[in-house]
């Protein structure tokens, strides 16, 4: 293994790692390793502030044809639970998240089994017609899926949307960028190639995006690292990414249950590791959401900067018996008891007042 001297120097002449020191510094105790990962944040965040959001997941639908392994939210058509959401409840919650002091609604469904292109520009359309909010909608797969099922391209699919009011895309339904993975765990979604192109796309058309992944589950350290490299190429290239979200897998009620949930350890390695690999990325968040409030803010000394969102409203974790929830004064108080400034953000993680 090669010495904290060694990598220490790595960082100050900002060299990037390669899959065999990204490896070693897994293994590396862990206090060391968050050392390493709190250097790399403080050349980047040198002010001591860590930001945080409010905005409202809606889950649009959870009619879905792909059937995920680590899903335990998706429905079908002869599910009795199954749901579109109305015109009025969406206008509802969005008039709730701006006089909550939200800026934006992050709006991800399933793959709906039915609905083509003109179905989603009518969703985008309703909202930007309504009020004036951050449409931060869909995901990579929704949109290969709703290409594939409208018969247009990818890019025709995210020039239309944006005309129709999509301002960002998430980085949801990456998980584990690899294939092999892929396949085991969400064979029906797309390939993680077909992942990445869609962000290009993104990029092209002039918009930004979050990356994520989703860890904990059929995966290895090997293929976590193989995921964080393919996302900093691309950020390399484009500056597509405003922040990277790494999250843990929740096992309860999906067809996964049998696995044991990655512990706090492992989030915090993988969180420090994430830190030192993504040379491109500004913005790290801590997940308080799948780990905890006491875990989060030992994550801002472990590589993260941003607390994530005080999440009005939260639906897929919660269907895997994850329960974890925050008001905007119990974020600013985390992140002031861990020792930091908190600064209210948007999007873009530009300060608001």
């Amino acid at each position: 293994m090669n010495s904290v001297d060694y990598f220490q120097d790595k960082l100050k002449t900002k060299q990037p790692f390669n899959t065999k020191e990204l490896l070693d510094l897994f293994d590396m105790p862990l206090p060391l390793l968050g050392y390493l990962a709190d250097q790399k944040r403080r050349q980047l965040h040198p002010q001591g502030v860590v930001t945080y959001h409010i905005d409202r997941n809606i889950n649009y639908s959870n009619l879905c044809v792909t059937h995920c392994d680590f899903c335990a939210f998706y429905r079908g058509k002869n599910d009795k639970d199954s749901y579109v959401e109305s015109t009025q409840s969406l206008h509802q919650k969005i008039d709730e998240t701006l006089a909550a002091g939200g800026d934006q609604i992050l709006l991800q469904g399933g793959h709906h089994p039915d609905w083509l292109l003109n179905d989603y520009l009518t969703l985008l359309q309703t909202i930007k017609d309504y009020r004036p909010i951050h449409i931060h909608a869909f995901s990579p797969p929704e949109i290969v899926h709703i290409a594939k099922l409208s018969g247009v391209s990818t890019l025709e699919v995210l020039r239309q949307m944006k005309k129709s009011g999509l301002s960002s895309m998430p980085g949801g339904g990456a998980e584990i960028l690899v294939d092999e993975i892929r396949q085991k765990v969400s064979p029906k979604k797309c390939s993680a190639d077909e992942w990445l192109a869609v962000m290009q796309e993104v990029a092209d058309l002039g918009m930004q995006a979050s990356a994520t992944m989703m860890f904990g589950h059929v995966e290895t350290r090997e293929h976590r690292i193989e995921h964080l490299l393919k996302i900093e190429a691309l950020q390399k290239s484009t500056n597509v990414f405003v922040a990277f979200i790494p999250w843990t897998f929740s096992p309860g009620n999906t067809k996964l249950a049998q696995l044991k949930p990655v512990g706090s350890v492992e989030y915090l390695r993988t969180l420090a590791v994430s830190r030192l690999a993504l040379n491109s990325f500004n913005n790290i968040q801590a997940s308080w959401l799948s780990q905890g409030a006491k875990v989060a803010q030992v994550a801002l000394n472990y590589g993260a900067n941003d607390m994530g969102s005080v999440m009005l409203e939260e639906n897929v974790l919660r269907s895997a018996k994850t329960h974890n929830q925050s008001t905007e004064p119990q974020l600013i108080e985390w992140i002031n008891l861990a020792g930091f400034s908190a600064k209210k953000r948007n999007f873009y993680y530009k300060v608001v007042d």
